[in-house]
């Protein structure tokens, strides 16, 4: 076993797939006129890249310093050594964790994307569909203070049979001593995922989960499907303009309720919203990657974005995520590690890819540090007080704690 494997502090588990991204040039027409029966279109090169929860988050960390092991299922195909040699651009070490499944097929998406155009994804889910908790071997989080685990949603043993597996799973990661993080995709409505009972899911999962780390409209899809529905209707899909401080803090409680000891909501370009347990013994039982110190206790904050010139958010999520666990990882405060997290997801989005416009945790702290600025726009937050920057919520009894 390798120094790096032996070192890890992070495993990142869950959905990996390849992603087939053709260059098409110009669409006269629209998607219809490009798509016709029978035509021959002509495209330019395919860029090559992995996509998902494991290459996102996991690549993003990797990249900020952090020593990350990389567990994703794939096939014995030509797309799972694609998958492969991807990882091992960034690390040979970062391609050892990879679940090679005999005879089964990688999963992987074409990316559709004209100019102008809005993108089609052709997504075949292939090995995601058949991880299981006995994927993880016995030895692979040795020595790790974190498992994080992405995308449950589109990995179909994770949420069938009521979420028995991802409960077995999460379990295995809990029984270690390791902090369990979890996020979460937004299924198709009309998929298996998106009519299974997620209530019931999380009752099941969650007990075992320390760090929670869904967007908002995926715990209001999955909490609260009539409400979902009834805003879509009237508004569309944008809803976050309708993620107020009273909802946000409603939603979160009912998910420390359920057992999570830190919820994390993902506001896109809002900002990330924090709630953490006011049960001092159940934080103090989130393994060892938690933080060690009240100032973590019976807390509410909203951090907004930082100011930048948005080339693309692919992987902003993912990359926000793999910033608020370095900062746990680092000992930091709420405040701080949320400043880091958007932070991160903001240097991101500077370009168009998943993961390469991520920087080292020094430079982004330096560059929080040299006075970036951040968004001025934020949701309403009735009653909330900002102080530094971060947005303290209306029943804060840590707010000058820092």
């Amino acid at each position: 076993m390798s120094e790096a494997r032996i070192g890890s502090e992070v495993v990142v588990a869950g959905h990996i797939c390849l992603d087939v991204i053709p260059t098409i040039h110009i669409a006269h027409g629209g998607m219809g006129a490009l798509l016709v029966p029978g035509k021959l279109v002509e495209i330019g090169a395919a860029r090559i890249a992995t996509g998902g929860a494991v290459s996102n988050t996991g690549l993003a960390l990797h990249r900020l310093g952090i020593r990350t092991k990389l567990m994703g299922k794939i096939g014995d195909d030509m797309f799972g050594r694609a998958v492969e040699n991807v990882l091992r651009e960034y690390g040979d070490e970062l391609a050892e964790g990879m679940i090679v499944a005999p005879g089964e097929q990688t999963s992987y998406t074409i990316v559709i994307n004209p100019p102008n155009i809005d993108r089609i994804f052709l997504h075949c889910t292939g090995a995601n569909d058949t991880f299981a908790a006995e994927d993880l071997p016995a030895d692979a989080l040795e020595g790790a203070r974190v498992f994080h685990f992405g995308y449950p949603p589109l990995m179909r043993r994770m949420y069938a049979d009521g979420g028995e597996e991802l409960a077995k799973l999460l379990s295995k990661a809990n029984s270690k001593g390791l902090t369990v993080s979890l996020d979460l995709a937004k299924p198709d409505p009309a998929s298996p995922a998106g009519v299974a009972d997620w209530r019931c899911i999380f009752a099941k999962a969650l007990p075992f989960v320390d760090v929670f780390l869904p967007s908002f409209e995926e715990v209001l899809y999955m909490l609260r499907p009539e409400s979902y529905k009834e805003l879509t209707a009237a508004h569309g899909d944008d809803l976050l303009p309708y993620a107020n401080g009273p909802l946000l803090r409603e939603l979160a409680d009912e998910l420390i309720a359920q057992g999570a000891a830190i919820v994390v909501l993902k506001l896109g370009e809002h900002g990330l919203y924090l709630r953490t347990t006011g049960d001092a013994v159940r934080l103090a039982s989130a393994g060892a990657g938690a933080p060690a110190t009240e100032a973590w206790l019976d807390r509410e904050l909203l951090a907004p974005c930082f100011e930048v010139v948005a080339a693309g958010t692919t992987g902003a999520g993912d990359c926000t995520i793999a910033g608020f666990l370095a900062g746990l990882l680092k000992g930091l405060g709420p405040e701080s590690a949320l400043s880091g997290a958007v932070a991160v997801g903001a240097c991101n989005v500077e370009q168009a890819d998943a993961t390469s416009g991520v920087p080292s945790w020094e430079a982004v702290q330096a560059r929080i540090a040299a006075g970036w600025s951040k968004r001025s726009k934020h949701l309403p937050l009735p009653g909330w007080i900002e102080v530094e920057g971060i947005w303290h919520g209306p029943e804060e009894r840590c707010m000058r704690r820092a």
